[in-house]
């Protein structure tokens, strides 16, 4: 029901969005690893997702869930904040607010993010709504294919070489989709941000 080009075009939105919206400085390195989700069960995804019951719970105890939806399809995207000090110190300690949580740190970020995806996605799809983020317990990861999603994809993320997250794109189709999307290439260079 998602073609190849589609699910391509939403790693590459999701890729640009995560550089340049899951960092704090534009020139710190964001490394994105695909992951191989996996049910409860062992079952690689890929497959019918009525099989199996649930995916891996990922890096901490909490997900932020944001959600862009469209007539014919769902996205959401699911973050995972590692609860450990090198992603607090680089994640809650920046900006103006010093003393805000994780949580807080990571529900603005992750709005970000997925802000960007929304642009990204609007070129192709005018008609989008954007949720309100809010944060469940990584436990209702085991219950993510309640969804019936058609595409799985998640990423292990390291900003700066310390912080780190998981992120799952999770894209729930009502009808066939397909799309190419032309995304430009984010370069570092010389502590310059360059798009090409």
């Amino acid at each position: 029901m998602i073609s190849q080009a589609a699910k391509d075009s939403f790693e590459r939105i999701f890729f640009q969005a995560a550089r340049t919206r899951l960092t704090t400085e534009p020139t710190h390195a964001c490394d994105i690893v695909p992951i191989v989700v996996r049910r409860h069960n062992d079952d690689e995804v890929g497959g019918n997702p009525e099989h199996g019951h649930g995916y891996e719970h990922g890096p901490s105890a909490e997900v932020h869930v944001l959600t862009i939806a469209s007539i014919g399809f769902r996205v959401v995207l699911l973050l995972q904040f590692a609860d450990d000090e090198a992603t607090h110190a680089y994640y809650a300690s920046q900006g103006q607010a010093t003393d805000r949580t994780l949580r807080e740190a990571a529900m603005e970020i992750g709005n970000l993010c997925c802000g960007a995806v929304n642009q990204q996605l609007v070129e192709h799809f005018p008609h989008l709504g954007m949720s309100t983020p809010y944060t469940l317990s990584s436990e209702c990861m085991s219950y993510l294919s309640e969804l019936k999603p058609n595409h799985v994809a998640a990423y292990d993320i390291t900003v700066e070489y310390a912080a780190r997250l998981r992120a799952t794109l999770c894209v729930c189709a009502r009808e066939p989709l397909d799309f190419a999307a032309q995304v430009a290439q984010v370069h570092e260079s010389a502590g310059e941000l360059e798009l090409f």
